[in-house]
């Protein structure tokens, strides 16, 4: 089906904002129809997103699907994708009805509203992962942090409220440096043309303003990510999250902060991007190692998931300043496979706080006996998280320490201690939780997966299990993109090197 000629971009990005409008015009009272409109409006998103990819030239490293509108005069309304950002359109356009579907029973208050904001959310992920302008990412990136405020705000847990406050405060502090950022790069190449700033990068910005520049961005991504300081809200915030709300914040919004350094720091602060790596690398064996570390005296089964996610995101920042094909490919595929994963874990800690309201580990044992179907499906996904081979979590971590280990054996090593860990606190978790004795009077009458939850889940791990025998949907999608990134990468930092150090 050919739709070179079709919106195909901005019907994806605005229709769930369609959605979103009718579900406003309707009565308070009527959650049934918003939960109807929602689910729907999500699965029709996700079905024309799969026209992307279908239609998707691999073999092409341009940016496609491009639409381009005057707006505002010095900014353009331009839409395109090329094959790392499609991956997470895609990703993004999944994940969504899985969370409509998710919240369908539990949540009873407030319902338009909650679906609204995710709704207006997923408008504003797609419109992140689309933006060829630069002020339009900016508007479409910042603009995130307002339905996720609001849903861990009004629908989280008892102390919601620090949590969206940290949350909110961290993200704003980086962000206002890169509102600087993107001024004075406007001021010094006149255009905000995305294609543009990275191919002719070298020509707009002076080294030191590629260091400066760098450090804004950072300032911004680095907290999104979340990287080792600056991960504090994270634990916080899926703590008192819904269980919809984590499983966008760990699979899709995490992300945010990764795709930037592919589309910003890479391509566009190239010779910074050199300088600084050697700090990257450092601050991501920290991740993996610190992090892992914390998890494994975690109380909380939320928390613990999520300092796995930071040191799962340790790995992708180290496979992408490696400025190989193998660690950037390692790195998206992580971050994809993360996505999936994390949906998992989050989703299979939310069945268990339906039933019992609670996330403590030591409130659980011996789940294996009443919820079989549960046991095996998280099982599914825990051996994902730590990188078992034939998951899709072997891959990417793979792939980013074969590319660390041919830049630096010592990162490589250090890293690959945090894989160690990471089967500690993932193996220690599910033996107190699925097996041993069942000690808990209140687990003895606990219920199995429902087949709404068997719905939800079994995608994923059929996904889980895909990609870890066959990458090749994935790798073979981002190629092309990650060679062009890489090859220009070298290009603009070869001569200069060269220059600079005698």
């Amino acid at each position: 089906m050919d739709i070179s000629s079709a919106p195909i971009l901005s019907i994806v990005t605005f229709l769930p904002l369609v959605g979103a409008v009718i579900i406003g015009c309707l009565n308070r009272d009527a959650k049934g129809n918003a939960r109807w409109i929602a689910l729907w409006t999500t699965t029709i998103t996700f079905l024309i997103s799969l026209l992307i990819w279908i239609n998707f030239d691999n073999m092409s490293g341009a940016f496609q699907f491009v639409e381009e509108r005057d707006w505002l005069g010095v900014m353009k309304y331009k839409m395109g994708v090329d094959g790392i950002s499609m991956l997470f359109v895609i990703l993004t356009t999944f994940l969504l009805p899985l969370c409509v579907i998710s919240s369908w029973v539990v949540i009873q208050d407030r319902v338009k509203e909650y679906m609204i904001a995710f709704l207006v959310l997923e408008t504003l992920m797609i419109g992140v992962f689309c933006s060829l302008d630069l002020i339009l990412f900016l508007v479409f990136f910042e603009g995130s942090l307002i339905p996720m405020f609001l849903i861990i705000g009004i629908w989280g847990g008892p102390n919601r409220v620090y949590a969206t406050f940290k949350f909110f405060l961290y993200t704003l502090l980086g962000s206002v440096l890169m509102l600087l950022a993107v001024l004075a790069m406007y001021w010094a190449a006149n255009t905000t043309d995305i294609p543009t700033l990275m191919a002719r990068s070298q020509e707009f910005f002076s080294p030191e303003m590629q260091w400066w520049l760098w450090l804004a961005f950072f300032a911004s991504f680095a907290v999104k990510l979340p990287m080792w300081p600056v991960h504090t809200w994270l634990p916080d915030a899926h703590v008192e999250a819904p269980t919809a709300g984590s499983v966008v914040l760990a699979a899709i919004l995490l992300k945010l902060g990764a795709y930037g350094f592919l589309r910003f720091s890479v391509p566009m602060f190239p010779l910074a991007c050199q300088e600084f790596a050697p700090l990257m690398f450092g601050l991501s064996v920290i991740a993996i190692i610190y992090t892992s570390l914390i998890a494994l005296a975690q109380t909380d089964l939320k928390k613990l998931i999520a300092y796995s996610s930071v040191a799962h995101m340790g790995f992708v920042t180290m496979g992408i300043f490696t400025f190989t094909t193998q660690g950037v490919e390692g790195a998206v595929f992580q971050m994809f496979s993360h996505g999936i994963v994390s949906t998992g874990l989050f989703l299979g800690v939310g069945v268990l706080y339906d039933r019992m309201h609670t996330h403590e580990i030591s409130v659980f044992g011996g789940l294996v006996q009443r919820m079989p179907v549960y046991a095996a499906l998280f099982m599914v996904f825990t051996m994902a998280n730590l990188g078992l081979p034939g998951t899709s979590g072997f891959i990417g971590e793979f792939l980013t320490i074969l590319a660390a280990f041919k830049v630096n054996t010592w990162v490589a090593f250090l890293a690959t201690t945090g894989v160690i860990t990471s089967a500690a606190y993932g193996l220690y978790v599910y033996k107190r939780v699925i097996f041993g004795v069942l000690v808990n009077p209140a687990l003895k009458t606990i219920k199995d997966l429902s087949y709404r939850e068997i719905a939800i889940m079994a995608p994923l791990v059929f996904l889980t299990l895909l990609l870890g025998i066959y990458p090749a949907p994935v790798l073979d999608v981002t190629a092309v993109s990650v060679k062009k990134l890489v090859a220009a990468y070298e290009a603009a930092v070869g001569p200069a090197a060269a220059l600079i150090v005698p």
